[in-house]
């Protein structure tokens, strides 16, 4: 017996369902990757930065979330390289979809049991998606702004419902607006710490400070 149609599961109706020691013999989800691409590129290499974002309340099979990687994956390979950009889902399917099998062969009538017991066994994952909630992020060069927003819209695709492309005002995957992140990187405020940064504040023990980060004003850090 083949999977049902997500559109049988795209409603949020119950609280979550995770797998757990009480939900056992929950099948792998579909998407096993939520990195792909340069994602070991650092912070100051891939400034733009670009958002799928849900406009719905929904669930999300973890089929699609591959699928939309994949698409995002390959458009991004083919007309930006594959060296050019950092893709993240940020979504990940903890919510276990179940099924009450049904028997259709000849003789079923003597098994089945109806509306008995009907309490299904696990037959899926997928995640549970709110409004103005992202699913997938890329960051990647200005050059390759475009190609970014057309991998997205091909990603859309994949998913049941409305979603919207929004371009991010911050830095990459950092939570600073471009100008405050130039303004910080200027004054020698910000470290970078992987794909994201960190801002020096003005706590902590001075011999961890670097020279020339030692004496920063209250009013400076705030």
């Amino acid at each position: 017996m083949g999977r049902r149609p997500a559109r049988c599961y795209r409603q949020i109706k119950n609280k979550p369902y995770p797998k757990s020691r009480y939900c056992r013999g929950v099948p792998d989800p579909k998407i096993r990757i939520y990195d792909v691409g340069m994602k070991k590129k650092g912070v100051d290499e891939f400034p733009f930065c670009v958002h799928l974002v849900s406009w719905e309340k929904e669930n999300v099979s973890s089929e699609a979330l591959e699928a939309a990687r994949i698409a995002c994956n390959k458009y991004m390979s083919k007309f930006a390289g594959k060296d050019a950009f950092h893709l993240r889902v940020r979504v990940h399917p903890f919510h276990v979809l179940r099924i009450n099998k049904m028997l259709s062969c000849a003789g079923a009538d003597r098994l089945q049991t109806g509306m008995r017991g009907a309490f299904g066994k696990p037959q899926g994952t997928c995640a549970r998606v709110a409004i103005g909630q992202v699913l997938l992020s890329v960051r990647c060069k200005d050059s390759n702004s475009h190609h970014a927003q057309e991998a997205l819209r091909r990603a859309k695709f994949k998913f049941p419902g409305r979603q919207k492309i929004i371009v991010s005002r911050k830095w990459g995957f950092t939570k600073f607006t471009r100008t405050d992140y130039l303004k910080y990187k200027a004054e020698n405020r910000i470290v970078p710490d992987g794909v994201n940064a960190k801002l020096l504040g003005c706590h902590g023990p001075l011999g961890d400070r670097e020279t020339g980060r030692a004496f920063l004003s209250a009013t400076e850090a705030a």
